[in-house]
Order: structure tokens, then C-alpha cells, then sequence
């Protein structure tokens, strides 16, 4: 049993008038460096009649350590991806991308690489729920103090605090640790780009706030509210939704023609389907039975409107529509009832059409009448032509769902709250994602969007490709702030990984996720669905750190054998490739020039070689199929000569390659 220790110190007094201040001014107390702060110039404000000169006001987001997040983002690094083959599936081909490392690095990474070239990013943060983590972005401390703070002394140098609500600077650490991600995410996006952000309530107000600055207000789409759950256990009022944020890169270029197709429209067709199969050509007993069934359908789906009665007729399921005029006495005219062929009760404001046009609808079956004559007929408004609409911004899906396909999936619970693939996927078609499109997740942490990439492309036969960034974030770290049935799922994961002698990362269940549900929506005759697995790491180069958009010019040739005894070809490679701008995706073949590994990048885009012993024979080779640009190791030629005689080769014989050594 625990026991309370008393607190062997005196009370902080400038704590509790802060505490007392906040009770009755709210509104004046504020986040700083150190914590939880009064604003003197706002209570100066309220303990007076007249203006209180201070700082000129402006509209405009504020809080303690923006100015860093603003230079955080800015930073270069030195770091690199290394590929990791074994780890990848079809490495060779795919074209989706998996990739462990802190976030915010990687973006930096893929500047160059993907500038303006990523169509959807959809990011699922931390919630700032104060029990979850958030990055502790700090890169000018050495990396033991940083290891320190971070309380994280792991193989990966993970930067992850736990941020709680009692945290007098909770607000600032989520902000500072948005900021800069979402800056750097921006000029990833193409100019027909979307961003969609998941978020709840704690701070859903400032991710707007935030994405207005760095996305523009103008450049807002709406929010779309997730009616996930039922729950009931909460003080005033229960939360049952969650919220996704929704902004455009330039609405002048995206217009959002957003379309969707209704929910239950399947669930409908097949029920009036079996009522007209065991009714026959009896039509009361259809519409009576289908009324019935509709009124209950309606009730469980909201979307659906109970006040519409549902029919049916050869020609489908149909909605008696309102057939009368927008203005009063547009068209007058009689209409005869074709059964008790009387004059049919004529609506009020008069007949919407004119008398040729409605007596053409009623020759086509166009026209509900009603039993006699008393009653005024409509139209007939067929749900197959009213299938599709705007996208709205009310989602009624049950989280519980998710978290059932993912047990069923793995065989066991091992995530908490996963994001629904299928609602994502919704959101995929109405965004019109398609053809080469890539999609962006650096929060991804169970996989969602990559298997919602894959359910787009089984149902509709696009191309879409994924790129995932997870922090492989170490579960027992995890474990330690879990509590109920978090703290088991969390456990059950750790066993899981261990089964298969695997790390126990977010990051491995997350491959294991993408590896499973690829079967489900790998069609016949087609290949495999993979994705290259990258891992960030310091850069390839010995001693020496290089800022990426240096090594993508002309410095490569100051380069000496630098690269550490530990990198493989494969890992130059990726270097090579992240600094000189191009796509980790393209497609990579291995040849033999003159006894030489050479590795040839999107057919004549990049030649590398990294062997050593190069002479005027490879540049021969190399030459004939005029590559774009060509890179060796700075000590891999036979020697100085053939260093200097391979270049003026290149120069003669290919004059547009472009060469570089490392």
C-alpha cells in the first residue's frame, strides 16, 4: 500500500495567488518559459475603467517557444534514410514507401525530393489528451542531455515526453510540436494538395488557428465531425465525435467539386429487391412491406430521412417528390387520375410543369398518383439518380468497428482506438484520388492509411501510392503511462512482437498491419502489394556532416572516402538519391558493367557505382546509355588518371551526364 509523503517544503506562495487570480480572471492567465503565468497587462485591463496602453494588439496566434518551433523547422539536418531489404516487401518494385524515424527529420529529408509532389497528406497526432506523448524537439543540447531530458535511452534516440494536463505549458509542447511539421508538410503538398487532419476537442481550436497561418484561412475546406461512439461518461456534456480538420493548398487550383455516395444506398437496394421477388406484381403489399422496413432503416441511419416514404416500380426505388409550382398559379390545368380517371386534387400554388411537359412525364411513368383521385400527385424522384452528393460533413461511423477488423486481422486486440480505413477510403474517392497520386500519413502509427490506399485502389482500380512515417516508438515507454485497457492492448502487443523475435515498436506492428491486410486486396494476376521499409540514421559519411542541399550541388567532389565501414552500397544509394531531388519510389535495377555493381535508377535518370577500380573501360560502358546523371565513390577509380580521363570521357562521349563523386 502506498503511503503520501509529506512535502518537505514551504508553500509556493506565487503558485497558489496565481491559482486564486485564475478564479476569478480566467482569461488573464497564461502560458510561459516556466509554466502557468499571469498576463499583467490584461489584468491591468480589467482592473480599469480606461484603456491600459501595453503591447500593440494584433490577431494572431501566440505561445511560449513558437520562435523556436519557426527555426526548429528551418533547421537542416545530416541525417539520411537507410534502406532496410529484408524488412521491405518486393523492395524492387513497389512503389509505396515505409519509413521509422522522428518525423520532423524525415520531412526535412524529403524536401527536395517530394517539393510539391504529394496530392493528400492525412495526419492522426497525438490528441494532447494529457496522458499521451509528444516530441520534445530540442537539437542544439548535446545528445546525452537530450537523452536525459527525454527520459528515452533507446537504439533510436527517441525525443518523447509525456505531456500532462497539469503541465503549465500543456498547450505550448503540442503546439511546438505541430508547428513545424505542419510547415514542412506544406511544401510537400501539390497545388491541387489537401491536408486532413484528425484531431478532438482539447485542440481542435488551435489546429485551426494554427493551420490559418500556415495553410491560410482563405485555403480552409470545413470540418468534418466523426460520430464515432456512444459513450456516456462524461461530466455536462459527453463527447461522441471527433473532428477532421480539412484545408487545400490553393482553392484558385482546387475548386472542391467533392462528391460522395450515399451510405446504406446497397442495404436499400437489396431489401426492395426481396420484397419485389416475394410480392410479385403486387404493389400495396410492396409498398406496405417496404414502409415499414424503411421507417426502421431511417431510424438506425440518419442520413435517411424517415419523413420520405420510400417506394417501388419497375424501374426502381423511388421518393414521391413535390410536384407543385415555386409561385402561385404558375401552371393551372386538370390532371386525370388514370385509374378513377376523375379530376386529381390539384396542388395549391399550381402545377410545377407545363401541361405537355407533365402529361410526357406521366406517359413515362414519371408521375406517383395515389389511390383515387383526392389525393395530388408527385414526382417520382429515383434514388439511383440521386446516389451522389456534396460531401457533407457529418460522419456516422462506430469506432468499434475498426478495432474488430484490426483484432480479427492480427487474431487479437492489439490497438486502441485505429482509425477506420473505410472512412478514410470514403474520403479518398470523394477527394478523387487517383492514377499516381501519393498519400502522406508521418503520424501513421497502426497503418490505417495504407490499407485505406489499398482499399481504394482494389475498389476502383487506381494507382494511388503511400508514403507512412512512424517514430518506432518503444511500447514498454508506452506501457508506463497506460492505464486500463490500454495498458492490456499495450501488453498484448509487446507479446505479440516478441512471438516473432521482432522490436517492440508502434513502427513493427504498423508493417506487420500493411504485410496482413495486403492479401485482402491483392487481386488475381496482379503482384503482390509491397513497400520499401527505410529507417533514418546519421548520415552515411565519416567524420563529416554534410547538409543535404550542399550535397545535391556541387560539392560531391570534395568528398573523400568518408563513408562509415558499416554503410552498405544500398544506403550510399538512398543518400545519393534524397540529396539530388529524387523519388525514393522509383524503380531500382541492379546491372553488371564490366564486372561492376551499377545501380541504375528510373531507366537512364541515375547511374551510381560504388565499387572501387574504375577506369576508362566502365566510363565506356556507362556512356552508351547516356544517363541523366552518374555519381562513384571519390577513391573508387583505378587511380587519378583514371579519375580525370573518366570524366573528360563522360564529357565527350555523353555530354549531357551529369557527374558527381562521393
Amino acid at each position: 500500500m502506498s503511503v503520501d509523503k509529506l512535502d518537505m517544503q514551504s508553500p509556493d506562495l506565487v503558485y497558489q495567488n496565481i491559482e486564486k487570480l485564475a478564479e476569478s480572471f480566467p482569461n488573464c492567465v497564461t502560458e510561459s518559459d516556466t509554466g502557468k503565468a499571469i498576463d499583467f497587462d490584461l489584468l491591468r485591463q480589467e482592473l480599469s475603467h480606461a484603456v491600459v496602453e501595453g503591447n500593440k494588439e494584433r490577431y494572431r496566434l501566440e505561445w511560449p517557444g513558437k520562435k523556436e518551433a519557426i527555426v526548429t523547422a528551418n533547421l537542416p539536418t545530416t541525417k539520411t534514410l537507410r534502406p532496410l531489404l529484408k524488412e521491405s516487401v518486393d523492395f524492387d518494385n513497389t512503389e509505396n514507401i515505409y519509413i521509422e524515424g522522428d518525423n520532423l527529420e524525415v520531412l526535412k529529408l524529403l524536401q527536395e525530393s517530394y517539393l510539391g509532389k504529394i496530392k493528400m497528406i492525412y495526419i492522426d497526432p497525438p490528441y494532447n489528451t494529457g496522458k499521451d506523448f509528444v516530441y520534445k524537439d530540442n537539437f542544439a543540447k548535446d545528445t546525452q542531455e537530450e537523452l536525459f531530458e527525454s527520459g528515452q535511452k533507446d537504439e533510436y534516440n527517441q525525443r518523447l515526453i509525456v505531456n500532462p494536463e497539469t503541465s503549465g505549458r500543456y498547450h505550448s509542447n503540442w503546439l511546438n510540436m505541430m508547428y513545424p511539421r505542419l510547415k514542412l508538410a506544406r511544401n510537400l503538398l501539390s497545388a491541387n494538395g489537401i491536408v486532413v487532419i484528425s484531431i478532438d476537442e482539447k485542440e481542435v481550436h488551435n489546429l485551426r488557428k494554427l493551420c490559418d497561418e500556415i495553410y491560410g484561412e482563405k485555403n480552409f475546406a470545413g470540418e468534418i465531425i466523426w460520430k464515432n461512439s456512444s459513450k456516456n461518461d462524461q461530466d455536462y456534456i459527453s463527447t461522441q465525435h471527433e473532428y477532421l480538420v480539412c484545408y487545400v493548398k490553393d482553392k484558385s487550383i482546387n475548386k472542391g467539386n467533392w462528391i460522395e455516395k450515399k451510405e446504406g444506398l446497397d442495404e436499400i437496394y437489396k431489401a426492395f429487391d426481396s420484397f419485389k421477388k416475394k410480392h410479385g406484381e403486387d404493389w400495396e403489399a410492396i409498398h406496405q412491406e417496404a414502409l415499414a422496413w424503411y421507417k426502421q432503416f431511417s431510424e438506425s441511419n440518419p442520413i435517411f430521412s424517415s419523413k420520405h416514404y420510400s417506394w417501388l416500380d419497375e424501374k426502381g426505388v423511388y421518393f414521391p417528390d413535390n410536384i407543385s409550382g415555386p409561385n402561385h398559379g404558375q401552371y393551372v390545368y386538370d390532371v386525370i387520375h388514370p385509374i378513377t380517371k376523375e379530376v386529381c386534387k390539384a396542388p395549391s400554388s399550381g402545377w410545377r410543369y407545363p401541361e405537355s411537359t407533365l402529361k410526357q412525364r406521366i406517359k413515362e411513368k414519371l408521375v406517383h398518383f395515389g389511390k383515387d383521385h383526392s389525393t395530388v400527385p408527385n414526382n417520382k424522384t429515383y434514388l439511383k439518380n440521386t446516389e451522389f452528393q456534396s460531401l457533407t460533413s457529418i460522419r456516422y461511423k462506430d469506432g468499434r468497428v475498426a478495432s474488430k477488423n484490426l483484432a480479427k486481422l492480427f487474431g487479437e486486440n492489439l490497438f486502441t482506438n485505429p482509425k477506420d480505413p473505410d472512412l478514410l477510403c470514403e474520403l479518398f474517392k470523394s477527394f478523387e484520388l487517383k492514377e499516381n497520386d501519393i498519400i502522406l500519413d508521418f503520424f501513421s502509427g497502426s497503418g490505417t492509411t495504407a490499407e485505406a490506399v489499398m482499399k481504394l485502389n482494389f475498389e476502383t482500380d487506381s494507382i494511388c501510392r503511400f508514403i507512412l512515417v512512424q517514430l518506432p516508438e518503444d511500447l514498454n515507454e508506452t506501457l508506463r503511462t497506460a492505464s486500463g485497457g490500454a495498458k492490456a492492448t499495450i501488453t498484448r502487443s509487446i507479446q505479440y512482437l516478441k512471438k516473432f523475435n521482432k522490436p517492440t515498436t508502434i513502427a513493427e506492428l504498423g508493417k506487420q498491419r500493411i504485410k496482413l491486410c495486403s492479401a485482402n486486396y491483392t487481386k488475381k494476376n496482379k503482384p503482390t502489394i509491397g513497400f520499401r521499409v527505410y529507417r533514418l540514421d546519421d548520415s552515411n559519411m565519416q567524420n563529416v556532416h554534410y547538409k543535404p542541399q550542399e550535397y545535391a550541388q556541387a560539392n560531391l567532389d570534395l568528398f573523400s572516402d568518408n563513408v562509415k565501414s558499416d554503410r552498405t552500397a544500398d544506403d550510399l544509394l538512398a543518400q545519393v538519391m534524397l540529396a539530388w531531388g529524387l523519388p525514393l519510389s522509383l524503380k531500382i535495377e541492379r546491372l553488371e558493367i564490366t564486372g561492376k555493381e551499377v545501380f541504375r535508377v528510373a531507366q537512364n535518370s541515375l547511374y551510381a557505382c560504388f565499387d572501387k577500380g574504375l577506369d576508362e573501360t566502365f566510363a565506356k560502358e556507362i556512356a552508351k546509355d547516356k544517363p541523366l546523371r552518374v555519381v562513384f565513390r571519390d577513391n573508387g577509380f583505378k587511380d587519378d588518371t583514371a579519375k580525370v580521363n573518366v570524366k573528360q570521357l563522360l564529357k565527350q562521349l555523353s555530354p549531357e551526364t551529369e557527374m558527381k563523386v562521393i
